[in-house]
Parts: structure tokens; C-alpha cells; sequence
């Protein structure tokens, strides 16, 4: 048996997300289905570094699956590339890592963008990708209000009531917000993220943008240790999951 690392980007429009779930398909089942096909037909676990919800994209996502032979990285990707026609899933990279490699536990890093189309006009070439927000925002001011998420927090606010994390501690390392022409851009790092915590974030940041929300509002909010204090969940068109890290990188 041989272990391979897979590096990994979808569309997540069509999916209820990373894991698999009765009422659709998932990307876990699309990967799982075509490893089967490289394994006699028999049934293949894919292990990811993180879950995505339905409707976000990943153009970093990371898995491990083990399959008989010894069958070379790059004949695994192309063969599961194959086996995943239609579906908006592609291997980018395949790899052979260390017998203790774990693409959830043994990341050091992980990286999101959001993406804000702040235009009157809806989107027609990025609908699904974006979240659109017609009114102006003030990118100066999301990104002051920012400011005070970076860092070791108690993200009781930021994080959906539904999530199962055993601790709401986590280290913020970078939070850019910057604007190229019509789309605000949001960058997001930290070793760990809790469900929903980015979208939570973008949602009262838009707050904060548009006035709604002095930035000092956001300290409050992180304070308060409770969901409630915070702002909306931002939609997840324009949540991408961009790269996880690892030392030494394996691809």
C-alpha cells in the first residue's frame, strides 16, 4: 500500500462542501469514487486538511489517500483527474510524504481570501466567486477595525454556534484587507481556523465598511465572547481556501 498527498482545487458551487452528507454530493465523494476506480473497485478513504461548507472553492485544499501498488504520484493524479470528469475537482499535485504526514495535523499553516465585488453592477463573469455589495465600503476602515482580530483570541464571537472546536482560543496571524479597482480582498492566516470564523469576520467587517460599525465596534464585539455581539455570516461565494502549509512542504 502506498500513501499519496494530494493537493487539490474545486469549485465548490454544486457541493454541500468538503464532507460527504446525505442530501448531495460532496467533494470527498467525487475523490472517494474515483480513488475507488484506481483500487478494483474498492472503497477509499480520503483524508482532508479542513472542511469546507457548501458553496466555498479551494484552490489549496490538501488530502491523503492509500492506495495498493506503487503506482508513481504523477499516473495517480492524472488517473484521478480522469475518473473525476465532470466535476469541477482537479488534482493539481501528487506526492509520496513521510509515513507520519496527517494533511489536518500536521499543518502549520493555513490561508484563506474572501473576495468583495463593492460595485453597483452585479457580477456576471465572477458570480459564485464574489460577494456582491453595491453600496460603497471603506476599505481604510475594515481594515482598522481588522487590527484588532490579529492576534491569540477568544473568537467565542466569531464562530458559528454549531461548531464542535473544544476551544474557541485561536491565533490570528494576518488579516489584509486591500482593494484592487472594484474588488475589496481579504487575507486570512492562522494554523487553525474555527467554523464559519472567516465569514463571520468579512460579515462584520462589510459592517464596519459601509458605516453601519465604528472599527472600535470590533474590539467590543471580541470581548463579548459571544456570537451574538458579532456580525452576519458573509456569503460563501467569495470564501476560497487558498493553501496550507507544511514544513518541509511536501509537493
Amino acid at each position: 500500500m502506498t500513501r499519496y498527498a494530494l493537493l487539490i482545487e474545486y469549485d465548490g458551487r454544486g457541493f454541500v462542501g468538503w464532507q460527504r452528507q446525505v442530501n448531495g454530493i460532496s467533494v470527498q465523494q467525487v475523490l472517494e469514487a474515483a480513488a475507488a476506480r484506481l483500487n478494483g473497485g474498492a472503497p477509499v478513504a480520503a483524508i482532508a486538511a479542513g472542511r469546507t461548507d457548501a458553496g466555498v472553492h479551494a484552490a489549496g485544499q490538501t488530502a491523503l489517500i492509500v492506495l495498493p501498488g506503487d503506482l508513481p504520484p504523477n499516473r495517480v493524479r492524472e488517473a484521478l483527474n480522469f475518473h473525476m470528469k465532470p466535476h469541477a475537482v482537479v488534482v493539481l499535485q501528487a506526492a509520496i510524504p513521510p509515513d507520519d504526514w496527517n494533511p489536518r495535523f500536521s499543518a502549520t499553516r493555513r490561508r484563506y481570501r474572501y473576495l468583495i465585488l463593492n460595485r453597483r453592477a452585479r457580477p456576471a463573469l465572477h458570480e459564485g466567486f464574489v460577494w456582491h455589495v453595491p453600496n460603497p465600503l471603506d476599505t481604510a476602515a475594515m481594515a482598522e477595525g481588522a487590527r484588532h482580530l490579529v492576534g491569540h483570541h477568544d473568537f467565542t464571537s466569531f464562530r458559528a454556534s454549531s461548531c464542535q472546536a473544544k476551544s474557541p482560543i485561536r491565533t490570528l496571524d494576518h488579516l489584509e484587507i486591500r482593494r484592487d479597482g472594484e474588488t475589496i480582498i481579504v487575507e486570512v492566516g492562522a494554523r487553525s481556523f474555527l467554523h464559519h470564523q472567516v465569514r463571520n469576520i468579512v460579515g462584520t467587517l462589510k459592517l464596519v465598511g459601509e458605516g453601519s460599525w465604528p472599527a472600535a465596534r470590533v474590539a467590543t464585539a471580541l470581548a463579548a465572547r459571544s456570537r451574538a455581539a458579532g456580525g452576519p455570516t458573509a456569503p460563501p461565494d467569495g470564501l476560497c481556501f487558498m493553501h496550507v502549509g507544511y514544513d518541509p512542504d511536501i509537493f
